[in-house]
């Protein structure tokens, strides 16, 4: 008997088939979380025969499943439309007091055989379960789900809505089909953890390094949600995908409240997020020090709004949307966690931990300090946008972050005391320039990236690597930064693509984070894309196994822009309107080049071709430029 199986990411949009073949027959198992429908889960059956009509042809079907989680206190309820169902709450709240969250599950139940009768040359059988958080829920997607059974459009509306998603945004490589399988399928499994951007009424509750949690298993992080969600992962996102950068910050609003009494509860003022965050905002971290000392989440949270609002200008998110509240509550909390120190005159952060998390309890993170000081200047921002009166101290401390630097050597110490060439668990101070955006010389960042990369376990997290090959593309260096992207690929394993979180196959698995690191590296570094205040900046540079790079459907002030870079050629399409495309305000745009200051109106439909050169897209009314060197 041969068994094969196949994950069919594009021409059959997101389906796993495992085959078994024998003499008499082939059957295939099909499954799929449905990409429109996201309570529900699909398993198809295809059974085709070889031998001769008269002959009947019979396949056993083993279910290990049973009604049992270590997590969720599951009882039998009444069967629903033929369908068995169970219901249960967590066996614990997420704080005392809290409360437990219900889920039903409502399924068709498997039959121990199927069974092709005489005269047939083929059939199939469909299996659904819908799972949701309300017994209505749960009821309408399955109901939703025998539906499109009945209709023969289950698989079929499965498929439209992804071959919708690739129509709409998609990065192709040409020149190598090992990265170009890469980067599908990253974007593959880091969109199958989103909503449709079609689905307003699911609950998101965030994106976790592994995605969906396996339970107790500390090792997929239970599902909690980290600085992964805004800083590597979501990034790609929001270029692409505004709506599903949206559910992101509305998923951070509604922990508030859980990021108010973390604050309180540590003794300071406005809101402190959760290392680990799941429903209620409240921290869920096991051990203490990293809930208590791992402080620029808050500055990472704070920067995955920023960006969001140059993509989009969306002034909703921060009124209706409440983000403002967060965005100032962030801000008060680092007025009250900051001391002054008059010898240097400087603002400092005392007792944290960085991104570095070999380290602890140490002082002026230059990480840390820096996307605390980012977060005041755009809190700043935010309150003259929506004429708020602002403490005059934001824009105080924000002038005077203490930011180490050390004068001799020319580079950036991760911490105050940190000795070069100490041993670094994973991208740090490497990250200044991109994503943080601290204008530097390039003697500086290039010192920085020398530093560190001798310095960094080759062993660390997946998508420490990406942060330096993307630093070596600002540089110039290009073949430098494919050598280090190359190392991501150990990472992965075969043969559906699958992210581990080390290279040894250890660690969190699917690792999105590491993925998420990884498209950064494509789509940001080798475009040089820059998300600023009033422009995207581009700067492109292709290795020279890559004859070009696709990045189709960039989202940018309600417009959708096509790119295709080439070696020495740059093409930009403007795509045309549709009704109801664009979620915010829609302006003219144009493309300016730095080094000539030529200006290139935008027109929808009609490509736009130049050299390759650093540049940047922006409002027709604006002149400058706003590449970071």
């Amino acid at each position: 008997m041969e068994r094969l199986y196949v994950l069919q990411q594009v021409v059959s949009q997101g389906v796993f088939t495992h085959t078994l073949t024998s003499p008499s027959a082939t059957v295939s198992q099909t499954f799929f979380s449905h990409r429109h429908h996201s309570n529900l889960m699909v398993m198809e059956i295809l059974l085709v025969r070889h031998v001769t009509p008269e002959v009947a042809v019979t396949v056993k079907l083993a279910s290990s499943f049973t009604p049992y989680s270590k997590d969720i206190d599951f009882q039998a309820a009444p069967d629903y439309r033929g369908g068995s169902h169970i219901q249960g709450r967590t066996h614990n709240p997420e704080f005392p007091e809290g409360p437990r969250p219900t889920v039903h599950l409502i399924w068709t139940p498997i039959p121990s055989t199927l069974t092709l009768q005489p005269g047939q040359s083929q059939d199939h059988w469909s299996f659904i379960l819908a799972v949701a958080g309300s017994f209505d829920m749960a009821k309408s997607s399955f109901d939703e789900g025998l539906n499109l059974m009945a209709t023969g459009f289950l698989r079929r509306s499965h498929e439209k809505a992804w071959e919708e998603v690739w129509l709409w945004s998609k990065v192709e490589v040409t020149g190598s089909e090992h990265l170009l399988k890469a980067v599908i399928g990253c974007m593959f499994y880091i969109l199958s953890a989103f909503p449709s951007r079609h689905d307003t009424n699911s609950f998101f509750g965030g994106i976790s390094p592994g995605g969906l949690s396996n339970g107790s298993d500390a090792q997929d992080y239970w599902g909690h949600v980290f600085w992964d969600q805004e800083i590597w992962i979501n990034p790609t996102v929001a270029l692409f995908y505004p709506q599903l950068a949206r559910a992101v910050l509305e998923y951070r609003v509604r922990t508030i409240d859980g990021a108010k009494y973390n604050a309180q509860k540590q003794g300071y003022e406005g809101l402190k997020f959760g290392w680990q965050s799941a429903v209620s905002g409240r921290e869920m971290c096991p051990v203490d020090v990293y809930g208590q000392d791992e402080i620029h989440i808050n500055g990472d949270v704070a920067l995955a709004f920023r960006n969001y609002y140059y993509l989009t200008e969306d002034v909703s998110m921060f009124t209706d949307g409440q983000g403002s509240q967060l965005i100032w509550g962030v801000a008060d909390y680092w007025l009250s966690r900051v001391t002054w120190c008059p010898d240097d005159q400087k603002y400092h952060l005392l007792g944290v931990m960085p991104p570095d998390e070999y380290y602890d309890n140490v002082n002026n993170s230059v990480y840390t300090n820096t996307v605390a000081k980012l977060s005041l200047q755009f809190a700043v921002e935010l309150a003259d946008l929506l004429e708020h009166p602002e403490p005059k101290e934001w824009q105080d401390v924000a002038d005077n972050f203490q930011i180490p630097f050390d004068q001799e050597s020319l580079y950036h110490p991760e911490f105050e005391g940190y000795s070069k060439g100490y041993p670094v668990k994973q991208a740090d101070a490497v990250m200044l320039s991109y994503p943080l955006g601290l204008s530097m010389l390039p003697e500086i960042r290039r010192n920085d990236l020398e530093a560190y990369e001798i310095a960094t376990d080759p062993h660390g997290p997946a998508m420490t690597w990406s942060m330096f090959a993307i630093g070596w593309l600002e540089l110039g260096k290009a073949e430098k930064a494919q050598r280090l992207l190359e190392k991501c690929f150990k990472n992965i394993q075969g043969p559906f693509q699958v992210w581990s979180e080390s290279s040894d196959g250890s660690g969190a698995v699917n690792f999105l984070t590491g993925m998420g690191g990884f498209l950064q590296a494509v789509v940001f570094g080798y475009s040089g894309f820059r998300v600023q205040k009033e422009c995207l900046a581009f700067s492109p540079l292709l290795p020279n196994d890559l004859s070009e790079v696709c990045i189709h459907g960039v989202s940018y002030l309600g417009h959708q822009l096509d790119w295709l870079f080439q070696k020495d050629e740059v093409c930009v399409t403007l795509r045309e309107q549709k009704n109801g495309a664009a979620s915010a305000k829609v302006c003219d745009l144009q493309v300016i080049l730095k080094a000539s200051g030529t200006k290139l109106p935008l027109t929808p439909g009609t490509p736009v071709k130049f050299p390759r050169e650093p540049g940047c897209v922006c409002k027709l009314e604006l002149s400058s430029f706003c590449w970071p060197f």
